[in-house]
This record gives C-alpha cells, structure tokens and sequence, in this order.
C-alpha cells in the first residue's frame, strides 16, 4: 500500500471515529497498532512501546505536572480573587473600566495559572456578575471573560509551549521569552477594543457607580498586600527561566514549593485544598499522558510508513513561496481546532509541519508562537470552543451557547490580525529571545 492510500486511511478514519464520539486518546492509539499490526506485524508493536518511552523519558516533562500543581494551589488559595477585587476597585470613571481591568486581571491570572478552564469559569463567577449588574452589554462582558480567560494559553508558563517543545525538541526557555511580547500585544489589543468601543458608546460599558468609586487610596493598597507573595514566587519562577539560573523543570518545583509557602503565609494551604490540588493535577496529567500515548503511537507508525517525507515533498513540491506553505499549515490547523484538542493537534501535526519549517529556513520557536496563537483561536471557535462551554457552566440561566458564541466573533478576529502580524513579523516573537544570544 502506498504512503498516499495510508495517509487517507489513517486520518480519514480518524475523522469518522472522532465523528462516531469516541475519545481522541483511544482513537489515536487504536489506528496507530491497528496500522502498526497491519504493515509490520506483532513485531513493529516494539516501535510504539519505544517512541511511548523516549517521549515519557524527557526530564522536562516533570515541570509538567508541577505547574499544574503550582496553579491550582493558587487558584484555591484566593489570589485570583483578591486580584479582581483589587483590580475593580482602581477601575475609577473609566467607560468599559471594569471589563479593562477585568482583562488585566486576566492576563496576570495567565501568568500564575495557566488554567484555562480555571480561569474562566473564576472569572465567569466573579466577574461576569458584576459587569451585568453594572449595565455592560452581554456580549463585551461574555466576549471579554472568554478572551481574557483563555490568554494562559500564550502566557508563560503555558502548558501547551511546553508540550509543543517536547514534541519538536525546542528549548522549552526560549519559547517562553518568544511568547511574551505576542501575549502582552494580545492582551493590549483586546484592552484597546474595549476602551474604543466603550468610548464610543459608553452604554456599552458604563463606569462604576459614585459610591464604589471614591475609594480611599489606603484602601486600594490595602488589597494589594496579600497579592505581593504569590506575584513575587511567578516573578522568581519565571525570572530564574529567563535567566538561565534554572531549568524549567527546576524552576516549576520551586514554584510548586513558593507556592505553598504564599499560602500558608495567606492562611489557605488547608488539607482539602492540598487534596484537591493533588487530585485536579493526577486527572489532569492523566488526560495528557493518555492523549500523548495515543498520538505517539499514531504518528510514529506514519513515520515509519514514510508519511514525513510525503508530506514535506507535498507542501515543498507546490510552485508557492515559503510564506504561502505557512498560511497553508495554519489552515489546517485552525480546521484541526474546531475539532480537537490542542494536545492531540500539536502531537500529530507538530512531528510533521516543525521539519518543513526548518527545511523552509524559518525558526521552530516563531512556528510555535504561532501555534499558541492558532490555539487561542480554537478555544473561542465553534462548534466546540472550550471556553464557550467552560463559561456557560456557570453563567446566568439567560445566556444561551449561542449567545456566548456570539459574542466571541470580535475577539477571534484579534486573534487573527495578531497571528497574521507574527507571521509576517517574526521579530515580534524573535526579538525578546535574541537579546539573549
């Protein structure tokens, strides 16, 4: 059988068992000793078995597990919540202050969580709320919790930059300093948004009423002393990556560690948050490892077949410029994204688009900053958005899917104008690692 016929196969079949409901995990891993047992036979099961390990093997894999850890202790511990209280109390006259801050909220929260689904139903309870009780139009305020909440995925530490370094063999590090500028320039535009619109039409996002305004400033420092610990241990975490003082693997446990002192010394590191902090990082490591066992499994069957080769021959053979087979890649992957996972997307295309890259002269961290940006559009686009489904689970009774879907039109073409400008730009990403050569 030709590697073409393989290919339909394979990933056709992919598509109908993910259409029939079953899990992308058993999918993945069912095609992969299915084609494995068909083309090799009982002995070519060794290939898989070995791939399995070589992925599992990778120290950095550990920072895994603790940055999850790490987050989830901060979630529980209150930081998130006395983050939005502070903020909502600078918000002042501002029209759309509210949504603003709640967006600076946001991206901080990326920095210490990196939990999207966390994040968002966080801020669907606390500021969803508040935003309607102040007159904001239902979908700024949707739109703007969905976006915001989603922006752990671009800021570090990001659990997908991590995956995808593993994947293609990146330094782990230097995705991380590649992907602040474009988190930062996302999370500015949608900040910009929201300040014209309101400027606009000040309906849209009406300020806070005279008595939750005037605010005494010893007040407003106030809410800001029980926030200095846990900023201080992102800030060391993230300070001692960029500087190369620690590996991230290192840099995570001593964060996991900091993270629980800054709760203690806030009074929250009770055993039950301690339990469900360990319980939410098992399920949540064993979702990764599972779809990470399936999809090796997958890929490195098409490997052995020759799909690599096909696929590059296929995308280099075309009479296009370079630039014209990136858009392609992005394509397919933003497809991909309204129909699976990220996990699942960056281990069965990554292995196969980062070598066209290299071979296309550009650099595997700007590709991957592209990836995160692909990604924060597939958690906003239908039909399966996550964040869509993250928020409904907690918003008023009134507001409908369809309605929240809606309301995330705008912001996914933020996302995109960002994702075309790195990808014309480069230096947006490039420029903040190059500092370090």
């Amino acid at each position: 059988m030709g590697i073409e016929w393989i290919t339909v196969l394979m990933f056709g079949s992919m598509l109908v068992l993910l259409a029939l409901g079953l899990p992308l995990a058993f999918v993945t891993g069912l095609i992969g000793v299915t084609f494995c047992l068909g083309l090799y036979g009982p002995n070519g099961l060794q290939l898989i078995a070995s791939r399995i390990y070589s992925f599992m093997n990778e120290y950095a894999l550990v920072s895994v597990p603790m940055f999850i850890m790490m987050a989830s202790l901060m979630e529980r511990s209150g930081v998130a919540k006395d983050l939005f209280d502070a903020m909502r109390t600078w918000a002042g006259k501002l029209p759309g202050g509210l949504a603003i801050q709640t967006m600076v909220a946001a991206t901080v929260m990326g920095a210490m969580t990196g939990i999207i689904g966390g994040e968002i139903v966080l801020l669907g309870m606390i500021a969803l709320p508040q935003m309607l009780r102040l007159g904001y139009e239902r979908k700024l305020a949707i739109g703007t919790i969905c976006a915001g909440g989603s922006l752990g995925t671009m800021i570090p530490p990001s659990i997908v930059l991590i995956i995808y370094g593993l994947t293609v063999n990146v330094p782990i590090g230097d995705l991380f300093t590649a992907n602040i500028v474009p988190g930062l320039l996302l999370a500015s535009i949608y900040m910009v948004y929201i300040f014209i619109r309101c400027q606009l039409d000040p309906k849209l996002g009406p300020p806070a009423p005279e008595s939750e305004r005037n605010v005494p400033l010893a007040r407003k420092l106030a809410q800001l002393k029980g926030l200095i610990l846990p900023m201080v241990v992102i800030a060391a975490v993230l300070g001692t990556i960029y500087a190369g003082v620690a590996s991230v693997t290192e840099a995570a446990g001593m964060g996991v560690v900091g993270t629980m002192i800054a709760s203690a010394v806030r009074r929250e590191l009770t055993w039950r948050n301690l339990q469900e902090s360990m319980l939410q990082t098992m399920r949540t490591c064993g979702m990764l490892l599972w779809l990470s066992f399936g999809a090796t499994a997958m890929i490195g069957v098409y490997n052995l077949a020759g799909g690599p080769a096909f696929v590059r021959e296929l995308f280099t053979g075309l009479d296009v410029p370079a630039v014209v087979v990136i858009l392609l890649m992005m394509l397919i992957l933003l497809v991909l994204g309204t129909i699976m996972d990220w996990v699942g997307i960056c281990l069965l295309t990554m292995p196969i688009f980062v070598p066209i890259v290299r071979e296309l002269g550009y650099s595997p961290v700007w590709f991957g900053v592209l990836f995160c940006l692909n990604m924060q559009v597939s958690y906003l686009s239908p039909p399966f958005g996550p964040a869509a489904f993250y928020l409904k689970g907690v918003a008023p009774p009134g507001i409908t899917l369809n309605e929240i879907f809606a309301a995330l039109w705008p912001f996914i073409i933020l996302q995109l104008i960002v994702l075309v400008a790195v990808l014309f730009y480069p230096g947006i990403a490039l420029w903040l690692p190059g500092l370090n050569q």
